[in-house]
């Protein structure tokens, strides 16, 4: 199998992650505590070690301000509906994925929030333009700090000052970008960042983390056990622990520090240039002889991570979904077809409702996949046009 679909969740995973995982459910798979039997303080330990490794790779203010989740979309809802209160206004765009869209839409639709939308241009945002929609009611900007459909890296070092400087909250979903792309969080005045760990951090799905900066004061998302804390009849003020009600997933995060500390051995704009440079030849081919192929969005490897849709040359004849399991059980390749939960953009670009073939490549793939990749594609489409 000639794995394409890293930017739903990265395949294969680096061995030392599986070595973590192995070793860790061998050993000491219990539920953590901070007093107690041995292996319910290593589960703690590993809990608290990776903290500690997620502050240091992203310059946080405090380990005890990454809260874990059961993936991204947890960690965006625990953020957004723990930040906005009833009559606030909220800032997102077109790109975002359903895991922002859904939770503020049906805020709008139940009368708590007003909603504004940003429209992207070539799939990047004009801070200009989200300087013009703050209102004293801001209250939280919502947006993806790479786009999942384009891969466009968006200006989040532009964009967080001025919404700080509007006295409003500063959420990014970084569900593509972090592992990739360097994010600091003392250098950008990100008040809370979201992720999951099953992407480009290459930890197992069911992991994510959510910083929370000292800005940020979020409702309790769940009540529940935490571990050490249990004499007060509500959840603890302190975090992570107010964030963390029930038993965490121990294992999957010990599986996802071990990925964070080899992105951080790497380097994250190593594994960028990699995937792009990958992408690169895919951009070579349709400028070249795509044979009616379009790229959605504008490609500038500058500031692209390793994700690209493909509109094919005739979609009606074509549909993306058609080519994907034409692809799979044909050649043996692995990509993405259809809105890739992200329908706004999609109707931006006149995708709505077939959506794109996405392309995302990772950091074990090769030049030679790709070139395997671009002859399938030619052989499928071949006389279109």
């Amino acid at each position: 199998m000639i794995y394409l679909d890293n930017a739903a969740t990265s395949f294969p995973k680096p061995e030392p992650v599986y070595q973590a995982l192995d070793r860790f459910a061998r050993s000491h798979l219990a539920n953590p505590g901070r007093s107690g039997h041995r292996m319910a303080t290593e589960a703690e330990r590993t809990l608290d070690q990776a903290r500690h490794t997620l502050n240091r790779f992203f310059n946080g203010e405090a380990p005890e301000r990454w809260v874990f989740t059961l993936n991204g979309t947890d960690a965006l809802n625990i953020a957004m509906k723990g930040a906005i209160n009833p009559g606030d206004h909220v800032i997102t765009s077109d790109l975002e994925h359903n895991s922002i869209s859904r939770p503020l839409v049906a805020m709008e639709l139940g009368g708590m929030i007003s909603l504004t939308r940003l429209a992207s241009h070539d799939g990047y945002l004009d801070p200009d333009e989200l300087r013009a929609a703050l209102s004293p009611k801001t209250r939280l900007v919502a947006l993806t700090h790479a786009a999942n459909v384009l891969g466009t890296v968006q200006p989040i070092e532009a964009i967080a000052p001025i919404v700080r400087e509007a006295g409003a909250l500063l959420l990014v979903d970084a569900a593509q970008s972090a592992g990739v792309v360097p994010i600091d969080l003392r250098a950008t005045p990100i008040d809370l960042l979201a992720f999951p760990g099953h992407k480009a951090l290459y930890g197992p799905t069911g992991t994510g983390a959510l910083y929370v900066g000292p800005r940020a004061d979020l409702r309790v998302w769940r009540e529940g056990g935490t571990g050490g804390d249990s004499k007060h009849p509500v959840q603890p003020e302190e975090l992570p622990y107010r964030l963390e009600g029930g038993t965490p997933n121990v294992l999957g995060v010990a599986g996802l520090a071990e990925g964070v500390r080899w992105v951080a051995d790497r380097g994250p704009e190593a594994n960028r240039a990699h995937e792009v440079g990958l992408l690169q030849k895919v951009i070579d081919w349709v400028e070249g002889n795509g044979d009616g192929w379009r790229v959605a969005g504008r490609w500038d490897p500058a500031t692209h991570v390793g994700a690209l849709s493909l509109i094919p040359p005739d979609p009606e004849a074509f549909p993306s979904q058609d080519l994907a399991m034409a692809l799979d059980s044909s050649h043996g390749i692995a990509v993405r077809a259809g809105l890739h939960c992200a329908p706004y953009i999609h109707q931006a670009l006149g995708t709505f409702p077939d959506g794109t073939l996405r392309l995302s490549p990772g950091p074990f793939n090769s030049a030679e996949e790709i070139e395997t990749l671009l002859r399938a594609l030619t052989e499928m489409t071949a006389g279109v046009l």
